[in-house]
């Protein structure tokens, strides 16, 4: 005899589960794959050897370098850098530095910029003027350039009192054999050592200058003997 229905079989007949519409549980399975196969694809691209991060490359000091050092292929190394570290003016090639002296010293490291280098971008960024250059200068006194680093700014001095043409008439010109201000305000670039190949021979000290004072200092100095006073 067929049980009548009532409150409690309506209530059975609630609690049973219902079932996934057709095709539900291949899909999550699907899915699950998809998953598991870009975690697999992940790791493995992160382990492949030879596949480089994304970022730039850059020039970087590969061991501490000294004033005046002239870079060879042991003194570089390439690293890669996120786009947002990478300084303004930063060197990507072996090749472009090559032979070049840097400008004060470099921390094994440090990225490379075109400041870090003796050149016109250095000359320009020291002296604060667009049309600033380079002098090398050969002091009378070696002990005078033992004195001198990166950035000291010095008044150069010549001996022999020529220095004053062209400092405007307001100054009177010097008596024969005093000293004259050749350029003042001249910022240290660099301090080279001397050659081997020249005994006795005053390192070479490079400084900044303005274009008009930078040929001055550069006639002056090969004719006659130049110091320089620290500021």
């Amino acid at each position: 005899m067929r049980e009548r229905d009532g409150p409690a079989t309506e209530r059975r007949r609630r609690r049973r589960p219902r079932l996934p519409p057709p095709g539900w549980r291949r899909t999550v399975a699907l899915r699950r794959a998809a998953a598991g196969l870009l975690a697999v694809l992940a790791v493995a691209f992160l382990a492949a050897p030879g596949v480089a991060p994304a970022g730039t490359p850059v020039l970087v000091a590969a061991r501490d370098l000294g004033p005046g050092v002239a870079l060879g292929p042991a003194d570089v190394a390439v690293r890669t850098l996120p786009p947002d570290l990478v300084p303004l003016g930063a060197l990507g090639e072996p090749a472009v530095v090559a032979g070049r002296q840097v400008v004060g010293g470099v921390r094994a490291g440090e990225p490379l910029t075109d400041v870090r280098l003796l050149g016109p971008v250095a000359a320009v960024a020291a002296a604060g003027v667009p049309d600033a250059a380079g002098v090398p200068v050969r002091l009378a006194d070696a002990g005078v350039a033992a004195l001198l680093t990166p950035g000291t700014r010095v008044d150069l001095v010549a001996a022999g009192g020529t220095g004053s043409e062209g400092l405007g008439a307001s100054r009177a010109p010097p008596e024969a054999g005093e000293p004259a201000v050749l350029a003042p305000g001249a910022v240290v670039l660099a301090v080279l050592p001397a050659p081997q190949r020249t005994a006795g021979a005053a390192p070479v000290v490079v400084v900044a200058l303005p274009a008009e004072l930078a040929a001055r200092v550069a006639t002056v100095s090969l004719r006659e003997e130049v110091t320089v006073t620290l500021r």
